[in-house]
């Protein structure tokens, strides 16, 4: 998941190709189904992103009860309207009113607490819950920001390497050196220092035994002379979400696949390249494309038919893109690091969307 803000956007207006009364309002590369005339390019608007969780009054001013995704009917969602989709909400509530938005969007300021704006936080089945402990060396993982929201994370010719974005369960394995001791997590309780006590049902320690990930962690902490080292996988396959890639986690058992690894050597920890450490040893994400940066061929990529199974059963959920030699980023503040996803995938009817 991304990280959840609420901005004030420059808006670029496109005409809707099929509705007459209506118009598309870019923030980035996502574009936003508006009434036409409401917005001309160059206005500012407050953006509300995917994911968004609104409070009632907020809904009602907008004109969106009922319309909403969710039990509640609150919740931001892709959708398609008049077969344009649309992805987030702009608006201009009336407690902008008086706000310089133009300094808003320059500075970056986030309004989702001055409207009650949080991030919907996906349900958490009992396979993948369980008893937890502190785990304060727990390494962690980092949020994924939309590459459509920041476009410039990469620049035209870097160097990127873009993988198969799995449909899944992220599953975070630490392996301590010094005590030869093994932490599982999974990312909503990684992100809170908590580590799953390790239980023969549980999802995360299943997958993990399964595939000899403890195993291959004291190894590679072994060749780097690594103090920790950190797996972060994917756990998948029916009875997890809806797309399965033609494994079953309830009868043959869990699919895996590595999709990043970190280590801290030396007092610093670093991010590394899982096909250069890991191939052969785990199961891995499939690697798409390696070579120069160029956004028409991550949108490509970032549709089709899975590459998993190797039998292409469903659809692509995306791709994540990064350098092909870590760095900062100073557009995220963080990793130079992105997903993109698949219009398809978004808006498909049926899915899951558990933690």
């Amino acid at each position: 998941m991304s990280t959840l803000k609420v901005t004030a956007e420059v808006l670029t207006v496109h005409e809707h190709p099929n509705a007459d009364a209506l118009e598309l309002a870019q923030v980035g590369l996502y574009r936003a189904v508006v009434a036409k005339g409401r917005y001309r390019t160059g206005d500012i608007a407050l953006y509300i992103p995917e994911q968004a969780v609104l409070p009632e009054a907020l809904i009602e001013e907008l004109g969106l009860t009922g319309r909403l995704a969710g039990s509640a009917a609150n919740r931001v969602k892709a959708v398609r309207l008049r077969g344009e989709l649309s992805q987030g909400l702009v608006c201009l509530p009336a407690a902008l009113k008086g706000t310089d938005l133009k300094a808003a969007a320059e500075e970056g300021t986030d309004f989702a607490g001055q409207f009650g704006i949080t991030k919907w936080v996906p349900p958490v089945p009992t396979t993948m819950s369980g008893d937890v402990e502190s785990a304060p060396d727990l390494l962690p993982w980092v949020d994924i920001e939309n590459l459509q929201r920041y476009p410039h994370i990469f620049e035209p010719g870097e160097p990127v390497v873009l993988t198969e974005k799995l449909h899944g369960t992220a599953c975070l394995l630490t392996y301590l050196a010094a005590e030869g001791r093994v932490l599982v997590s999974s990312k909503g309780f990684g992100g809170k220092g908590l580590a799953l006590k390790e239980e023969e049902r549980n999802l995360y320690w299943r997958a993990v035994r399964a595939h000899g990930v403890p195993e291959a962690a004291a190894r590679l902490a072994a060749r780097l002379g690594a103090t920790r080292v950190g797996v972060f996988g994917e756990v998948f396959g029916a009875g997890v979400q809806d797309l399965a890639y033609g494994s079953d986690a309830r009868t043959t058992g869990p699919g895996y696949a590595v999709f990043d690894v970190s280590a801290e050597i030396d007092g610093q920890v670093r991010w590394l390249d899982p096909a250069a450490l890991l191939d052969g040893e785990l199961p891995l994400v499939p690697r798409l494309y390696e070579g120069p940066y160029e956004l028409g061929t991550v949108l490509e990529l970032t549709t089709g038919r899975e590459t998993v199974s190797g039998r292409e059963e469903h659809l692509r959920e995306g791709v994540v893109i990064r350098p092909a030699t870590e760095r900062y980023s100073p557009v995220t503040g963080g990793r130079a690091i992105a997903k993109a996803v698949s219009p398809a995938y978004l808006t498909r009817k049926g899915g899951t969307e558990y933690e």
